[in-house]
């Protein structure tokens, strides 16, 4: 071989442009199906919503798995209290706190930063004040399912379950509230470290109640109410005492809160309704599945698909802040094809994030029936729910992105 050979072969290249581009087909086909930047965007600020919402809604959920391992009653009842307690209070409560979403949004847009302090105990009083109400609905719980024909001894145990969580409604009400007041300042840190935290401790609080007291059934719910405490008082301290906050409270209390009450109304009992009319869709199923043959069975099945749906809800919900607030931003700043844009990347990410969803429950429905109980009929059947399931969640988060 000559000297001009051996020059022009080591001047060649090892690897081709053409086949340094076969290796990235894959990167070309995905950059041509989604905006990569967009859809990452979107995740890194969806994130710590889901993280925060599923954290919480599993403070309620940890509590009926531990229930359900004791016995078939146990759980049909833990799920029909859950369901009734969603559907008779706690979803209210959520509903309440949307006030604050337009309320302290525009005060901390207008820069009236004591205003939020207001808006937000307006909204504490109001929830103290429903809360009574729905704490005796929950008192004679037992009752009202029997008047509604569901199984008498499944009622009577979801009634001493509902008058265990009584303690952590007022609590309940408290929270919704104070994470809206730092949602609408952008302050989500807190909240992913306070709900990570208190499920932890949570889960440790429910076993121990559950498995190491005589209390038993009976701990299930306490510990909801205990765990629902600590994330109220956390959160509280946080929000009362940090340095951010300073301007807010810099007046301190006084009764100028209950001159805003009828104005906090007009906004929250029309969104306490749009949510209840969500919640209700699906709770109701429970309640239904009661007037069936063989409840203990037909409960604890609708109820683990209702939860199930719920946790995948969680995902949307997130992925739908997301995309309201980048819409918001991008109309706001008269970019109307960016809006149209972000919109479009939001609903074919809907898609991956739920086919995602829809394989992890295929491949681990039993792993996950597993965790609300033992019995091998009710894993059976749970896996029998699945083709419906997996053809909701689709359609469930397609929902959720266009309605936010």
């Amino acid at each position: 071989m000559d000297d001009s050979s051996i020059s022009n072969s080591l001047k060649s290249p090892m690897l081709s442009p053409t086949s340094l581009d076969t290796n990235k087909w894959w990167i070309i086909i995905i950059n041509k199906l989604i905006d990569v930047e967009e859809a990452k965007n979107q995740i890194l600020f969806s994130l710590p919503m889901i993280v925060v919402t599923t954290c919480f809604y599993f403070i309620n959920l940890v509590s009926v798995m531990f229930a359900g391992h004791l016995g078939q009653l146990e759980l049909a009842a833990s799920n029909l209290a859950n369901s009734w307690a969603m559907v008779s209070g706690l979803a209210f409560m959520i509903g309440l706190s949307g006030a604050l979403e337009t309320l302290c949004g525009q005060g901390y847009g207008a820069k009236m930063y004591r205003m939020l302090g207001i808006h937000l105990q307006t909204s504490c009083i109001i929830s103290f004040l429903f809360s009574i109400v729905i704490s005796i609905i929950w008192w004679n719980s037992d009752t009202i399912l029997i008047l509604l024909h569901q199984d008498p001894d499944i009622a009577k145990k979801a009634g001493e379950f509902l008058k265990l969580l009584i303690p952590g409604l007022l609590a309940y009400g408290f929270l919704q509230n104070i994470l809206r007041f730092l949602q609408a300042q952008s302050i989500v840190l807190p909240l992913v470290v306070c709900s990570v935290g208190c499920l932890v401790i949570h889960i440790g609080i429910a076993y121990g109640l559950v498995h190491w007291t005589s209390l038993g059934f009976n701990g299930a719910p306490l510990a909801v109410s205990i765990s629902i405490w600590i994330s109220v008082l956390t959160l509280g301290v946080y929000v009362l005492f940090s340095e951010r906050f300073s301007n807010i409270w810099r007046d301190g209390f006084s009764f100028e809160p209950f001159h805003y009450v009828l104005m906090n109304l007009k906004l929250a009992l029309p969104s306490a309704a749009m949510v209840c009319l969500e919640y209700w869709a699906f709770e109701l199923l429970v309640l239904l599945a009661g007037l069936m043959p063989n409840s203990e069975t037909t409960t604890s099945l609708i109820a683990m698909s209702v939860n199930t749906e719920a946790i995948a809800y969680t995902v949307s919900y997130g992925l739908s802040a997301a995309a309201s607030t980048r819409v918001a931003n991008e109309l706001g700043g008269g970019n109307i094809d960016k809006a149209k844009h972000a919109m479009v990347v939001t609903l074919k990410l809907s898609v991956l994030v739920a086919l995602i969803v829809d394989l992890v429950l295929f491949f681990g429905h039993d792993v996950w029936a597993g965790l609300f109980s033992d019995n091998t009929e009710i894993i059976k059947e749970f896996a029998t729910m699945m083709p419906l399931l997996l053809i909701s969640f689709v359609l469930d988060f397609f929902q959720g992105i266009l309605s936010g």
